[in-house]
């Protein structure tokens, strides 16, 4: 956790190694990703730093929400970092966008467990209290409970 006043974060701990979790979270994303009902569809999801991220949520609703940025940080078995800033454009050069966040979704041995932390650091305090208010703690509290369902079944 951060001292860092534009923050947000979420954290469980979950019965399962951290390899079993890291598993879960790299190869079934899709499962987890979004807070039931909601789904999502992984347009192109590459894995390494500078690799594409984006994403389309789907509400029972109708809702439509695409997301689109690049990994900044890929540690195996660690973390993995994300920002919207800045898209790989068509040309495969990365362009600039208007940022809302980085997000961050990290592991670390916790006794015979893991712990899980989500988290998510704005540019600006309007940006983070636009998080809070679209949700963000429950939301991400779901999405790491639903985490959790899927690793402790594993």
């Amino acid at each position: 956790m951060s001292d860092d006043p534009r923050e947000l974060s979420i954290s469980i701990r979950i019965a399962a190694p951290p390899d079993a979790v890291w598993r879960v979270m790299t190869e079934r994303m899709a499962e987890w990703w979004c807070p039931k009902p909601w789904t999502v569809t992984l347009d192109d999801v590459d894995l390494r730093p500078g690799g594409r991220c984006a994403m389309t949520m789907r509400g029972p609703d109708g809702e439509v929400q695409p997301t689109d940025g690049l990994f900044l940080e890929v540690v195996p078995g660690v973390r993995f970092v994300t920002t919207d800033a800045v898209v790989r454009g068509a040309d495969g050069r990365i362009a600039p966008r208007d940022p809302f966040m980085i997000g961050g979704w990290e592991i670390a041995p916790d006794g015979a467990g893991t712990r899980f932390t989500g988290w998510a650091r704005h540019w600006s305090d309007e940006a983070r209290q636009q998080h809070q208010d679209m949700g963000f703690t429950a939301g991400w509290t779901v999405v790491a409970e639903q985490l959790k369902a899927l690793c402790e079944a594993a």
